[in-house]
């Protein structure tokens, strides 16, 4: 096959001894020397043509284009523009594929003009930041390999589709499939019935192969995904102001299928921001607005789960400050993808696609590439921050609490119809505690009152709001004498009626 030409571009001066290097790595390592030839400065023979003539020729003739940026905007031609720019300009009008690397600098230790062609880049291609040669080393491996698996010039299977090995069908739930056929026939028209058996669903789903389990099958409805994948978790941060600082005040590590992943963290971020706590003066259910919007929330959370790099020995991690949320995500953007298309409408390019088509179906996500942009829309409906987006070496999603602009105080519940709940007036009462007590009306069963709190996780919400409750006795059975009775509710007791008037 034509062997295929990477232009290295970066300031000459600049990255000399990087740009030697990574030449030396190209053409010496077994499996990239077979297929590329690599243009750097220093290899440039004699010629009657002016430098900045054979450098854009380079790129007219290469297949992959390699930006290093830095801190330097180095040689200006009469027209003030470096050869730098000149030759990424090219390589975007003649639609060549970009690969670009900038350092771990900020903005003000660039040139103006090196600082304003990297924001320029950053609107045609998805940079990768690095420290040293060792990460440019490991970041070039990555975009090389995954160019070559794209091109289709080497084949290897992706991770969701792998066979896990050893895994058997007495690793799957047949609980969570009989959960997952309800849930995604009522979400989506799912088109298996009930009962259908284990091993037909995961067929239909294309999570079997040769009659093995793929990595995806583990993942969405294994009994202990951890078992085999052991950094399938979310750990979950909780801070009073906005930097990390230990003690870390609220500290949870959830484990489990990919849905119960998503629905733990959710609830667990919507258990420590604010939230308002309406009436039922317009209808049977209370109205319940949380600070941050739940689906922004939800899809910040679903995207890191899915579209997550399993192969990364990282974890997705959430922590809340009082000034914002982030998520961030062992993972890349795909290359068709840049922060400011997350924005707008896009097309949808998921990462694990078998891996995606459950959450699909059970309503967790949509196939549309409209998730970010929604976010960015319920945010500013929301009186919010439009959300931050960067690609740096893991993929961080920044959602901006209300405190961020408006200096209001964070983790706290507002009840029907007073400004917020102060210490003062109900002593030291957990948020979660506050908030069975506004919404609990007459005799309701558990699910109902998860319910008016727009809760998902089951087991989440009994450790968290009726078990404290309970305890506290600001609430009580209505059979406490049978806890499994068919009919169970829960209701205020004296003490919690006093505390619902005082709070609202």
């Amino acid at each position: 096959m034509e062997r295929l030409r990477i232009f290295i571009s970066s300031v000459q001066t600049e990255f000399a001894t990087e740009r030697k290097q990574l030449w030396e790595y190209l053409t010496s390592d077994p499996l990239f020397g077979q297929f590329f030839d690599t243009f750097i400065f220093e290899n440039l023979p004699a010629s009657n043509q002016t430098v900045q003539q054979v450098y854009l020729e380079e790129v007219r003739k290469c297949n992959i284009y390699l930006g290093i940026f830095g801190k330097d905007y180095g040689y200006e031609d009469e027209e003030g523009i470096s050869p730098t720019e000149r030759e990424f300009d090219e390589a975007v009008r003649l639609s060549k594929t970009k690969l670009l690397f900038v350092t771990n600098h900020n903005k003000t230790e660039r040139h103006p003009k090196e600082a304003a062609l990297i924001t320029k880049a950053e609107k045609e291609v998805v940079r990768k930041m690095f420290s040293n040669f060792s990460d440019l080393k490991a970041g070039v491996y990555a975009s090389l390999i995954k160019y070559l698996v794209d091109k289709e010039i080497i084949r290897t299977v992706p991770f969701d589709t792998a066979v896990k090995q050893n895994a058997t069908l007495s690793d799957i739930d047949d609980e969570r499939i009989q959960w997952f056929i309800s849930t995604a026939r009522t979400k989506r028209g799912f088109p298996l019935q009930s009962g259908t058996s284990t091993e037909q669903v995961l067929t239909h789903l294309n999570l079997l192969t040769d009659n093995k389990l793929t990595n995806s099958a583990i993942l969405l409805f294994g009994k202990q995904p951890q078992k085999y994948f052991i950094t399938s978790e979310v750990k979950c941060a909780h801070f009073h102001g906005t930097e990390i600082i230990k003690p870390i005040p609220s500290y949870q590590v959830y484990k489990g299928d990919v849905f119960k992943l998503v629905d733990q963290t959710v609830d667990f971020v919507l258990a420590k921001i604010n939230v308002q706590v309406g009436t039922r003066s317009e209808g049977v259910q209370v109205p319940v607005s949380y600070e941050i919007p739940r689906a922004v929330i939800a899809e910040a959370i679903v995207n890191a789960v899915v579209h997550r790099d399993y192969t990364s020995t990282g974890s997705v991690q959430v922590m809340l400050f009082s000034d914002r949320l982030e998520v961030w995500n062992p993972g890349q953007l795909p290359p068709n993808l840049t922060i400011p298309l997350l924005k707008i409408t896009h097309g949808s390019f998921p990462a694990n696609p078998l891996l995606a088509e459950p959450m699909f179906f059970a309503g967790y996500i949509e196939r549309l590439g409209t998730g970010t942009k929604d976010m960015v829309r319920l945010c500013k409906d929301a009186g919010l921050k439009e959300p931050d987006f960067k690609q740096e070496d893991l993929f961080k999603v920044i959602i901006w609490r209300k405190s961020a602009s408006t200096g209001q105080p964070t983790g706290q519940v507002t009840g029907e119809a007073t400004g917020e709940v102060s210490g003062e007036v109900t002593g030291e009462v957990a948020e979660e505690i506050k908030r069975v007590v506004l919404v609990l009306k007459g005799e309701m069963k558990r699910a109902d009152i998860q319910k008016e709190l727009d809760l998902k996780h089951d087991d989440f919400f009994r450790l968290n709001y009726i078990i404290p409750a309970l305890e506290s006795g600001f609430v009580e059975m209505t059979h406490p004498d049978n806890l499994t009775h068919p009919n169970q509710k829960y209701r205020l007791t004296p003490k919690g009626i006093e505390l619902k008037k005082k709070i609202s």
